[in-house]
């Protein structure tokens, strides 16, 4: 390779670093004018050259060129020669040409080392090329022709070689150049007769006015008249037409994001095929940037070579060639705009970001207005007359008024965040930017804080901050009032009008004169260039030129140039900032939350210490408001102004929350104000802690960021520097006695006013004006001045970070460890020198006489970053070097005093008493529940609802409450009592059960006490409720590991009989697991096991319990199935020999036979137990297999299944294959009417997936193919005998009566009757979970079968004939889901004629299918099921378990969103709306509806889903409910669980994520989402139901809490294996567990805790069909409510269920208000409905009258027995009255009304006694109070004193006992006057009368035959009288009423 090619390599090489590295200059600017500025007058041109191509490196490969000759030869003084001018002005590269192409004319920019710009203007040409002959490889354009390769000779007029003239100016006038080299070329090409070297000459030696406005004629002497045109201003760019192309090209939105991405520093790319346009393209995006600069790479054409600039780290504009366009296709980060073809790309991985709104919407609509005017009128009826199209020019400028007025619109305000550092001798200026930010309202706007953070804006305020200087167009502009702004947004008139009047502006800018003189510049003749001899440009003579341009400059120099004086002025400051968004936030009543702080803190001084204690909450969260924190640190410093800052330890701790509480609250906008605020102030407020040791209020401050914010400390520092700067001038001004005397004079103002009528800036502005005037010893006197000031500020400010930033106690040195320093230096905008830190921060490490490491680490750091900051401030602000020096030696002296003195601090605060923290409240445990962990003292932080907070719905703060956090062997608790002083004391318990742990994660949390960071936990549970805590600085992290270790611990129990329902109160027994060598146990030793444990069942422990044993990998191991994996392991091992069963088989057989699954069966009348091989008697279809008793042919599967009487068990194991985990289709419930089965299955096995489960028989040798047939002709011989035992419910003649139910007709209407259903083929059930929320309710009147084909079935059925009917969810929201006809439905028309018209009867003669499969689309794909079958697949689309899971997730954030939304749109409807929770409910339902309707017209029904236990199991429970009330009592729901759930092997511990195996697997809520669809029915149908909403709750809540044994295993098989599945008669101290069916029953039988009063089912409707559109679907109160008084009351009723009513009763009785608040109370309890409280008022009576409390169940009974009674006596007894339980008579009640019954006023029942209205209520109350009648209406037989013995152990007391004949009891009140009974005894239960002993306690003094006793049927009373005779008498009354009865 050619030596000087890689010359130029390196050339290129040093080019690219003098662009990139230009870029990084402290505040590079770009010069639009001459480096000397005074001088006015420059150079028309600085070069002149000629650059050929060079034929000495054309062998090299590429062409290269050459500089031929360059004028002048030396470079100019200040101006250098420009390297690389023959790259640019072939930007494509060297070529030859074929062809004589026309010359071009292009402006390439150059930037040198000191950011100045170059403009090379090229004109280039083509020459014939002569001298190629001897090469042989030449780069030409076009192909080379063959003939002449071979000849190697080139004829010398076909090859052309470019030639460039270039002109290089620092003068940008590319039109004036155009002319220039025309002319030279013009002279050239047309040889006329004027010299060119004078020509050259002349450029030189013309000067050129640099502005003002002023028009220069001149000649190159070529009989040319060329004109100057200067702009009046040159600061403002030139653009001529440029923009308007711009957008021309690219389009508004295009222009815009190229606009954003250039002022965010991003990297643009142009490409187009033209260079001129790429330059203009360039030079309009720079001009658009205008007030700021671009100070990055500026390449309008980057040439070939250089293409590798482009992957420069740095950002640019540049512009390429579209030759290149392959190339730069794959750069990542770069945005790329084709001119060409109008579009930008935007890469994915930059995200750019764009002008704030409202600013956007205004600009857009601004460029709109401009670019198209006649948008506006387009839809005019008349548009006007065709305007004529605006001039380009003009156009030009109206856009770029627009980008001017944006500026001024982003800017507004700006100058009042300038800091004003130095005055003399060069202002410097800082620009607060978070001071901006804040104020504009745009802190969380990325756009306009990478703007202030780039180096255009860094440039821009060195620029434009000085205050006195010349002004510009924008300087007005930014200054205008915001409302001049707001006025034009709304009228477009005005806002026209201002474009307009700016455009004017700077289009006169540009064209000052409106005549311009004429011109005159030769062209070439046409065509020159295409001449066929024509000379080569000639070489000019060098002499020649030299000499003229002597000649030229002596004459320039003679005359002495004109200076032009820079008019200066003083800027306008303009408006102080406002929000953008013109309002800013919201509004709070701030008068009322200062009073509120300001009192509080009068209070702290005036040491109230009660009332602080009642304000102080209210004052810190009155601090979340920034005009509270402001009124905050004024207060302060007015109590620091009046001396009282020496505190006492008290007020101390109350001054330094509330400080700590501003600062916490502070956003990142206003936190620099607050903060630098309380600077002085912490190191003002101070205790004495001992004898010489002050702790001050800065070091109980430190925990917060901000501190170690060094842009925080910068800013703060530069306001106090400013400060000083103007007293420092201005007491001057005062010394001078200048205006401020004559303000004196006018008037007595006060000192403020004075003051602030001088603001820094206006004092800068005097005094940079009178600067040039002063003397050299003053100018230096004000110099120093202003160092010193700046250099006592930073010896100040070093000192006051060592306070903030030395800890109090060194060993946590917590906030420098953690911030990273990358922060300190990219803090600010321009860059620091860290020589001097750095050397001084390394010396004092080397020299530090620290030993303690750690305490020289914080040394270290601090000095580090004190060092960095000073370093910093002082380069900035101009300081000295000797003086930043010997500051920098002070600090680590600071440094290690503050510490010194802090260890005393330190060892003092240690020994102050402790705060008095509220006692730690013991939770009640329950019974066999026993702490883990003691309390850990924490605050508990509200969880993201509102309820308890106070907030938008008010009440009282009762979180965040402090106290303390348990974990005992069941539960997390927490308990406590509200922060709130003024709530008072109540407890605050949350809970929930450990095994209900969702997520638990460390977080940092704002302690609102201590108002600083701590750590803290946040606890996520499955049952709703989130415990979000922050640990009291007493808790160590070590121990708060210890809690976390115990919790996983306690959450995933290594067998279930560790687990609590097994471990209350007990030791867990040893476990035997089974050895290590049975892993892959054949299923016969396996049944042998399971046999020798069925005796001592719960000896063995195998799958789940034993998985920490069988390795989870190995895949052999039957126990451990993997739910998801549709290929499972086949259970299908032969059935065990019999010898082995017949052992156990009986008690196994005896056991099974009293599970529930077995007394459903036989209550449904599914047949009888029956081997295979005999045939029933009964003809009965079905029969109870036991085929299953040991679990061989399906392990999820219960002991005892129902199959066709006709399958022999030996084919049931082929069936199964077929299967599922050989989940085989199985009936679980039968019509009573219809006799319709409904089955259940697992999905089915594709057909490949069939082979690959041959028979397990070892000794089998049938091939696989025809095991794999066998299995499928099973399978259809299955259905076909499941059909065969289905009753046909229809006649088989063709009128084809059906049930008179239709199939899917949900809404009970008269017309629906005469409905008959046609034959179906497949109904495709599509349920998709795509579709938004509202679109999912289905219409059932729309559509809802589609049918295709309508033709009548022919004769012979063929496969699959009929119609396809799709199901699928309407887009459409109905009210009225289906008051269509049946008949209209399934024709898929909406206005069909109603059912039994003649056009309907051919659809209704088609069959009905005998049996429905419904699976899924894939699996049913592989099914073929027989012509001849009677039988229609149906596919089904359903949310699969991922979807029910991730729903729940997403619902238990909507429910407990932890923190409280900023957003106000994210409202807690539209979280539960996006969980998608209803959705999955909604269709839940709809299938099981579909379902019922079919069951319910005589068809059969097989689901066969998933794995056949989840939403299959849903379903199916579902569908039973809905057809059968016995599953609606209590007992019956309970035998629908047990049976289709447990049984049928529903994953409880998997789905509910219980045990380590499942631990990854989170909780997937089936049963929960099948409760929540039981709540929905139920709340539509109340009377139906014998349970209520709490008893479902209570499953909800304890399903997963591990409470109870039921839910803790996967399936009966896993049961017996643990031995759970019996209970053991004999051995009672086996471990049992809790059984929660026991434990219902248990409370049911004490309270009707679980009873619906409302039951009454309706013999007529058996069927339920709720309405199921999402509209009607509701949010179960479950997931949402919380009793913080009780925790969850799922546990505690379980105990005692009136445990404190008696001390309730006491409260109510005192007083008759009470205050319920919905998140702490139980309303339910505090506001019971009518009847529980009418329970409770007989209960308490019964108590006082000492009899034995009658149960509950009876008391009701003998009421609606009553009640009937009295019906019948009014004479409306009706069947339907008695429809609510015969509590409450309704005749013709809606469900709603019905529902609200139950609240019945109290007051209608107890105070109305004497009433005799025939009022229901009434009447039902006096027959509850019947027994207890006043006195005046009774007969008293005999009445006197007795002394009565109370209950059990308690003493005597004298009582008024009356004997009433006509009632028949013997009643007693307290005296004689007494009118309210106490109690009475019915006579009637009085069995003897006998004289009795006395006994203890008995009244003294009385004779012992004065005792007797009454004995009654339910227990004894002793009655003691006065003396004997009176005793005798009483006896002898009491029997005679007993014998008269």
């Amino acid at each position: 390779m050619d030596v000087s090619l890689s010359c130029t390599q390196a050339q290129c090489h040093s080019f690219c670093q003098t662009w990139l590295c230009f870029g990084r200059r402290k505040n590079a600017e770009l010069c639009w004018y001459i480096s000397g500025k005074t001088a006015d007058m420059a150079r028309l041109a600085d070069y002149f050259t000629v650059v050929g191509y060079d034929q000495e490196k054309a062998g090299s490969g590429e062409g290269c060129g050459k500089i031929i000759q360059r004028f002048p030869k030396k470079d100019w003084e200040g101006t250098a020669f420009p390297q690389g001018v023959e790259m640019f002005c072939q930007p494509g590269g060297w070529r030859l040409s074929r062809d004589r192409k026309a010359p071009t004319f292009f402006t390439v920019v150059l930037t040198d080392i000191d950011s100045d710009r170059h403009y090379c203007s090229c004109l280039t040409f083509y020459e014939a090329e002569v001298n190629l002959q001897g090469s042989k490889n030449i780069e030409a354009d076009g192909d080379e022709d063959e003939e002449t390769e071979e000849d190697g000779l080139i004829q010398p007029a076909q090859v052309f070689a470019p030639k460039s003239l270039i002109l290089v100016s620092r003068l940008d006038y590319p039109e004036i150049f155009r002319g220039c080299l025309g002319l030279i070329y013009t002279v050239y090409i047309d040889s006329l007769s004027f010299p060119l070297e004078g020509l050259v000459a002349n450029l030189f030696t013309f000067q050129v006015p640099l502005a003002g406005g002023s028009q220069k004629l001149f000649s190159l002497g070529a009989g040319d008249r060329q004109l100057i045109q200067t702009p009046l201003n040159d600061t403002l760019p030139v653009t001529c037409k440029s923009v308007a192309l711009l957008f021309q090209q690219l389009g508004i939105q295009n222009v815009l994001s190229l606009f954003c991405a250039v002022l965010t520093e991003h990297k643009v790319l142009f490409h187009s095929t033209s260079y001129q346009r790429l330059g203009e393209a360039c030079r309009a995006l720079e001009a658009l940037m205008f007030p700021l600069k671009y100070s990055y790479p500026y390449i309008p054409i980057l040439p070939s070579r250089l293409l590798e600039v482009l992957s420069s780290p740095t950002p640019f504009i540049i512009g390429v060639h579209s030759m290149f366009q392959n190339e730069i296709q794959d750069l990542l980060d770069v945005i790329i705009a084709d001119l060409d073809g109008g579009t930008i790309k935007i890469p994915e991985c930059i995200h750019l970001s764009l002008l704030p709104e409202p600013v956007l919407h205004l600009t857009q609509t601004a460029l709109s207005l401009v670019l198209h005017p006649d948008l506006e009128i387009a839809d005019n009826a008349f548009p006007p007359p065709r305007t004529a199209p605006s001039n380009l020019k003009l156009l030009d400028k109206e856009v770029r008024a627009v980008f001017l007025r944006l500026f001024a619109q982003l800017f507004q305000g700006y100058r009042s965040c300038l800091q004003l550092i130095r005055i003399h001798s060069e202002p410097v200026i800082h620009f607060h930017k978070t001071a901006f930010l804040g104020q504009r309202g745009l802190i969380e706007n990325d756009f306009l804080t990478k703007v202030l953070d780039g180096m255009a804006f860094a440039g821009f305020v060195s620029e434009r901050g000085p205050p006195y200087r010349a002004c510009d167009l924008f300087d007005e502009l930014v200054a205008l009032d915001i409302d001049s702004f707001k006025e034009e947004e709304v009228s477009p008139a005005k806002l026209q009008k201002h474009i307009r009047e700016l455009s004017e502006q700077l289009y006169r800018n540009e064209n000052p004169n409106p005549h311009m003189a004429f011109q005159k510049v030769p062209r070439p003749s046409e065509g020159s260039h295409l001449r066929v001899h024509q000379v080569p440009f000639p070489p000019l003579d060098d002499e020649n030129v030299e000499k003229m341009l002597q000649e030229g400059v002596a004459k320039h120099s003679s005359t002495p140039p004109s200076t032009r004086p820079e008019k200066k002025c003083v800027v306008p400051p303009g408006p102080p900032v406002v929000s953008i968004m013109g309002k800013s936030g919201s509004v709070f009543n701030s008068a009322r939350r200062l009073e509120v702080v300001r009192s509080c803190i009068s209070f702290i001084f005036d040491n109230k210490t009660l009332e602080t204690e009642k304000t102080l909450p209210a004052a810190l969260r009155a601090l979340k408001g920034k005009a509270a924190r402001q009124c905050l640190t004024e207060e302060l410093s007015l109590h620091v102004q009046q001396n009282r800052a020496i505190l006492d330890h008290q007020q101390f701790d109350y001054i330094i929350r509330m400080m700590n509480c501003a600062l916490q609250d502070c956003s990142s906008s206003e936190e620099y104000t607050v903060a630098a605020a309380l600077l002085p102030l912490s190191t003002a407020f101070y205790r004495k802690l001992a004898a010489g040791v002050n702790q001050f209020a800065y070091s109980c401050i430190q925990d917060h960021p901000i501190w170690t914010n060094q842009q925080f400390w910068e800013a703060t520092f530069y306001s106090e520097v400013q400060g000083q700067i103007r007293a420092l001038y201005l007491s001057t001004a005062e010394e001078k006695g200048g205006i401020i005397a004559r303000i004196k004079d006018a008037g007595p103002t006060p000192a403020a006013v004075r003051d602030e009528e001088h603001t820094a800036m206006d004092l800068a502005a005097e005094q940079l004006r009178s600067w040039p005037s002063l003397s050299k010893e003053k100018q230096q006197e004000l110099v120093k001045n202003e160092e010193s000031t700046v250099f006592s500020q930073a010896i100040h400010y070093a000192s006051l970070m060592v306070y903030l930033l030395v800890p109090l106690d060194t060993s946590k040195n917590k906030l420098l460890r953690n911030t990273p320093v990358a922060d300190w230096e990219s803090g600010s905008n321009s860059i620091v020198t860290n020589s001097i830190a750095g050397s001084v921060a390394e010396s004092f490490d080397t020299e530090s006489g620290f030993e303690d490491s750690e305490n020289s680490d914080v040394a270290n750091s601090v000095v580090r970053f004190v060092a960095r900051f000073i370093d910093k401030v002082c380069t900035e602000s101009g300081v000295t070097q000797e003086h930043i020096k010997s500051l920098h030696s002070m600090i680590p002296g600071i440094v290690a005093m503050q510490m010194e003195a802090l260890e005393a601090v330190h060892r003092e605060s240690r020994r102050l008493p402790p705060i008095q923290k509220p006692k730690i409240l013991r939770p009640a445990l329950l019974p066999g529940e026993e702490l883990v962990s003691e309390g850990l003292r924490v605050l508990l932080d509200p969880d993201g609802r509102e309820e308890a907070t106070g907030g938008l719905l008010g009440g009282p703060h009762i979180l965040p409450a402090e106290g303390a956090l348990f974990l005992t062997t069941y539960r997390i608790i927490f308990k406590g009592i509200p922060h709130d002083q003024l709530v008072g004391e109540q407890a605050v318990i949350r809970a929930f059960p450990v095994s209900t742990l969702t997520k638990e994660k460390k977080i940092s949390i704002q302690n609102q006490l201590q108002q600083n960071m701590q750590e803290g936990l946040q606890l996520r549970s499955a049952s709703f409720q989130l415990i979000k805590v922050a640990f009291d600085e007493e808790v160590s992290s070590e121990t708060v590991e210890m809690f976390r270790k115990h919790l996983q611990r306690i959450r995933y129990p290594q067998s279930i009989f560790s687990s609590f329902a097994f471990a209350a109160g007990q030791t867990a027994p040893q476990l035997i697991l089974p050895k290590q060598k049975e892993r892959n146990t054949g299923f016969r030793t396996l049944s042998k096991t399971i046999v020798k444990g069925a005796k001592r069942a719960g000896k063995i422990t195998m799958g789940r319990g034993s998985q920490t044993t069988l390795k989870k990998s190995d895949r052999g191991s039957r126990m451990t199935w993997h739910e998801d994996d549709d290929i499972s392991i086949s259970d299908d091992g032969e059935p065990p020999p019999s010898s082995t069963l017949r052992a156990s088989e009986k008690s196994t057989m005896e056991q099974l036979v009293e599970q529930s699954c077995f007394r459903d069966y036989q209550r449904l009348g599914l047949g009888t137990i029956t081997a295979s091989s005999s045939r029933s008697k009964s003809g009965e279809q079905f029969r109870i297999t036991a085929v299953n008793r040991l679990y061989s042919l399906c392990r999820s599967y219960p002991g005892l299944l129902v199959v066709p009487q006709a399958v022999q068990d030996s084919s049931l194991h082929k069936v199964a294959r077929c299967y599922r985990h050989n989940r085989l289709p199985v009936v679980c419930w039968k019509h009573p009417r219809t006799k319709a089965v409904l089955l259940r299955s697992g999905g089915f096995h594709g057909k490949s997936v069939v082979g690959l489960f041959k028979s397990q028989n070892p000794s089998s040798t049938v091939p696989a193919s025809s095991s794999e047939l066998s299995s499928s002709l099973e399978q259809e011989k299955y259905l076909q005998a499941i059909l065969n035992s289905i009753p046909v419910y229809f006649k088989m003649n063709g009128s084809n009566t059906l049930s008179n139910r239709s199939l899917i007709g949900l809404s009970p209407g008269s017309d629906r009757r005469t409905s008959r259903i046609p034959k179906m083929t497949p109904v495709h059930l599509d349920l998709p979970f795509s579709n938004s929320f509202t679109r999912g309710v289905l219409e059932y009147r729309d559509k809802l079968f589609t049918h295709s084909n309508q033709k009548p079935a022919s004769k012979k059925r063929l496969e699959h004939q009929g119609m396809w009917a799709s199901l699928r969810s309407s887009s459409r929201l109905s009210h009225h889901p289906a008051t269509g006809d049946m008949g209209a439905r399934l024709a898929g028309k909406d206005l069909a004629p109603p059912a039994g018209s003649n056009s309907l009867q051919a659809q209704l003669l088609k069959q009905q299918a005998a049996l429905y499969v419904f699976g899924e689309k894939s699996h049913l794909r592989g099914l073929r099921v027989d012509s001849s079958l009677n039988c229609e697949l149906v596919p089904v689309d359903f949310a699969d378990t991922r979807q029910v899971k991730a729903s729940f997730k997403k619902l238990l954030r909507a429910c407990a969103p932890s923190a409280t939304s900023s957003d106000s749109e994210d409202s807690f409807l539209k979280a539960l709306e996006e969980s998608e929770w209803i959705l999955q409910l909604h269709k839940i339902l709809q299938l099981a509806l579909i379902l019922v309707e079919l069951l319910d017209s005589g068809s059969s029904v097989l689901l066969s889903l998933e794995d056949g236990w989840d939403i299959t199991t849903q379903v199916v429970s579902l569908v039973q409910l809905l057809s059968d009330p016995f599953y609606r009592t209590l007992e019956g729901f309970q035998v629908l669980l047990e049976k289709e759930w447990l049984s049928f092997g529903h994953k409880f511990c998997q789905r509910s994520n219980l045990s380590p195996s499942s631990q990854g697997g989170g909780f997937t809520p089936i049963f929960l989402q099948f409760l929540d669809c039981v709540h929905q029915i139920l709340e539509q149908h109340p009377l139906e139901f014998e349970f209520n909403q709490y008893y479902l709750k209570f499953l909800a809540y304890h399903h997963i809490s591990n409470r109870f044994k039921n839910f803790l295993l996967d399936s009966d098989y896993e049961r017996l294996e643990h031995g759970l599945l019996f209970e053991d008669k004999g051995d009672k101290q086996a471990r049992r567990g809790i059984c929660i069916w026991e434990c219902i029953n248990r409370m049911h039988k004490r309270s009707p805790i679980f009873l619906n009063y409302l039951y009454s089912p309706s013999e007529s409707d058996v069927i339920l069909k709720p309405a199921i559109s999402i509209p009607n679907l509701n949010k179960w109160d479950f997931f949402t409510d919380e009793t913080l008084s009780t925790g969850p009351c799922y546990d505690w009723r379980m105990m005692a269920v009136r445990s404190d009513s008696s001390e309730e009763a006491e409260t109510l009785s005192n007083s008759k208000r009470r205050i319920v608040w919905p998140c702490y109370s139980s309303v339910s309890r505090a506001q019971p409905d009518a009847i529980t409280k009418l329970l409770n008022d007989i209960e308490k009576l019964e108590g006082e009258l000492n009899q034995a409390a009658e149960k509950w169940q009876t008391t009701l009974e003998r009421v609606r027995l009553s009640i009937q009674e009295d019906l019948t006596t009014e004479g409306n007894l009706r069947k339907e009255s008695l429809s609510i339980s015969g509590l409450i008579p309704t005749s013709s009640l809606q469900a709603f009304q019905r529902r609200s019954m139950l609240h019945l006023p109290d007051g209608g029942l107890v105070e109305d006694r004497n009433t005799t209205t025939t009022n229901g209520i009434n009447r039902r109350a006096a027959t509850l109070y019947n027994q207890f009648t006043p006195k005046s209406e009774e007969n008293r037989s005999y009445e006197g004193i007795l002394y009565k013995r109370g209950a059990l152990l308690k003493g005597w007391k004298p009582r008024w006992f009356v004997l009433d004949i006509t009632k028949h009891q013997l009643r007693y009140y307290d005296t004689g006057e007494d009118t309210n009974c106490r109690g009475h005894i019915d006579l009637a239960e009085v069995e003897s009368v006998v004289i009795a002993t006395p006994t203890i306690g008995a009244p003294k003094h009385i004779s012992e035959k004065a005792f007797f006793d009454l004995k009654t049927s339910k227990r004894v009373y002793n009655f003691c009288a006065s003396d004997a005779p009176s005793a005798q008498l009483w006896m002898d009354k009491i029997q005679n009423c007993i014998s008269d009865a």
